[in-house]
């Protein structure tokens, strides 16, 4: 799966460290209906421990953004297979 990593000198390997940092920082500093999903095991990935600040949005709203990103799901993905299981988290 990571077979292309082997074919990187040092300067694309540095490269692509920061663009996955990047990514990661994104989503950590992510709020309200931007957030999807709180993971701190992912940001703890990265070399700085920071206590992310998320605000959540009121039930209802956020209700409402869940379906439209399952709607958009729908539109985007539309062959998706269907994990048919209640969350247990």
């Amino acid at each position: 799966m990571d077979e292309d990593l082997n074919g990187m000198d040092r300067m694309a390997l540095i490269a692509e460290v920061k663009r996955l940092r990047a990514g990661i920082r994104t989503h950590r500093d992510s709020t309200g209906h931007e957030l999807c999903w709180h993971q701190p095991d992912l940001w703890a990935l990265l070399p700085e421990q920071t206590e992310p600040s998320i605000a959540v949005p009121p039930w209802p709203k956020f209700m409402r953004g869940c379906i439209r990103y399952r709607q958009s799901l729908d539109e985007q993905a539309p062959n998706a297979a269907v994990h048919d299981k209640e969350f247990d988290g």
